[in-house]
């Protein structure tokens, strides 16, 4: 199949994910699998129903996001999408991450013409998303505020019943694990939310200003819980529809 402009950097970027996806988690077969190879291995890293995650770490590269003092949203966001990533791949679901270092997905989008980083950087990410096809879509970010009170996660979603689904799914688990009882909020300024095609949510997955929120967000063992109740909320979501 010959790829039109639109078409390259997506589709390459899926390559180098879906590669990457076999080396973190230590597959010898990539999950598209090369033909002639081994069936049975193919079978237990699709799995699901060939439902695709797509796991959007957000920010990256010149795009810190928020702060606090020297740490950075684009970090933390990276950690906890790195460890969903894996959790998933070994539940057997079929995860891609749209990041996997320190750089903007903007960085590669050479086909829309618009000045604005910002605007190609997100249509980046939904092509991506578009292009795989995903099922589900999951981004990963991190709030701030301006009392250092306010903390718990949020998670933001479309005005749709299977996006909505999906925040409360993962939000009931978010809130478990930090002890607070939360609503999941709908999204409606978000470009992501509103352009995917797939079931897509935000997820805020604490506050950097908060005290309590940071010290789980900053830790591994705190990054690894968070991406845990993520990777639960996805799981109980699938099984219900």
């Amino acid at each position: 199949m010959i790829l039109t402009n639109q078409w390259r950097a997506p589709a390459r970027r899926l390559f180098i994910l879906l590669m990457t996806g076999t080396l973190l988690t230590g597959n010898a077969y990539p999950s598209f699998a090369s033909p002639g190879g081994r069936p049975e291995q193919r079978q237990t890293l699709i799995g699901h129903g060939h439902r695709i995650i797509l796991i959007d770490a957000g920010h990256g590269g010149v795009d810190g996001g928020t702060s606090h003092a020297d740490i950075l949203e684009k970090d933390l966001t990276l950690a906890i999408s790195r460890k969903l990533f894996l959790l998933l791949r070994a539940d057997g679901f079929d995860a891609v991450l749209n990041r996997i270092g320190d750089y903007a997905p903007s960085d590669e989008n050479k086909w829309l013409r618009s000045r604005s980083r910002h605007m190609r950087d997100l249509a980046q990410r939904k092509e991506l998303a578009e292009t795989l096809p995903a099922a589900v879509v999951v981004s990963v970010h991190i709030n701030w505020a301006r009392s250092p009170s306010k903390h718990g996660p949020i998670v933001l979603y479309r005005r749709e019943g299977r996006s909505f689904m999906l925040a409360q799914s993962v939000q009931d688990q978010l809130n478990a694990l930090y002890g607070v009882e939360l609503d999941a909020h709908p999204g409606k300024p978000f470009y992501l939310l509103n352009t995917i095609t797939a079931p897509t949510v935000i997820v805020e997955a604490g506050f950097i200003s908060s005290p309590i929120d940071r010290a789980m967000l900053t830790t591994s063992k705190g990054q690894e819980k968070i991406a845990e109740a993520i990777s639960s909320g996805i799981a109980a979501y699938l099984m219900e529809i």
